[in-house]
C-alpha cells in the first residue's frame, strides 16, 4: 500500500474517531453538573492512600484533575494535525486553546453549578499541544515510505 493511501485510510479513520469524540466532549463540557461530582470522595480517599503509601503529596486531587484535562485534549491536537496534515500543525494547539476557551466561558455563563477556570484552559491547550506532537510523529510513521525488498525463493536467497 503507498503511502498516500495509507494517509487515506488514516484520515478516514480518524475522521470517525473525530465526530465520536466531538459528542463526547460536548457531553463532558456542557454536563449540567460537574461530572466528576459523585466521585470527589472517592478520588480523595483514593488518594490519601497512596499518600499513606509512600506517593508524594503533590500528587492529589488537583493534580489529578488537571492531567485529566490534559488528556481529554489530547485528541483535539491529534486529529486535527490528522485531519489538516502535518503542514498544519499548528491547527491542534490553536484551534484546542479556542474550543476550550469557548468551552469555559460556556461554561461560566450557561450552567450555574459548574467552575470555569483559566487552568482548564491550560491544561486543555497544553494536551492539544502533546496530541499534535503525538499525530506528526504518528504521520511520519505512516506516511514513511516501506523500503523495498525484493522477495526471492528460498533457493535463491543470497548466502
Amino acid at each position: 500500500m503507498t503511502a498516500i493511501r495509507r494517509y487515506g485510510l488514516f484520515r478516514r479513520t480518524a475522521l470517525s474517531f473525530a465526530l465520536a469524540y466531538i459528542v463526547a466532549l460536548a457531553l463532558i463540557a456542557f454536563w449540567p453538573t460537574p461530572v466528576d461530582r459523585g466521585m470527589h470522595g472517592s478520588i480523595s480517599l483514593a488518594v490519601l492512600w497512596l499518600h499513606a503509601h509512600g506517593i508524594p503529596t503533590w500528587l492529589n486531587y488537583a493534580a489529578i484533575e488537571f492531567t485529566a484535562n490534559i488528556a481529554l485534549f489530547v485528541p483535539v491536537g491529534l486529529l486535527l494535525v490528522v485531519l489538516a496534515g502535518p503542514h498544519r500543525w499548528w491547527l491542534g494547539p490553536v484551534v484546542g486553546a479556542l474550543v476550550s476557551t469557548l468551552i469555559e466561558l460556556g461554561q461560566l455563563v450557561l450552567l450555574p453549578e459548574r467552575f470555569a477556570t483559566v487552568n482548564d484552559v491550560v491544561a486543555n491547550s497544553f494536551g492539544a499541544l502533546l496530541g499534535a506532537g503525538v499525530a506528526i510523529v504518528v504521520l511520519r510513521l505512516v506516511l514513511r515510505p516501506r523500503p523495498f525488498r525484493l522477495h526471492l525463493p528460498h533457493h535463491d536467497q543470497p548466502r
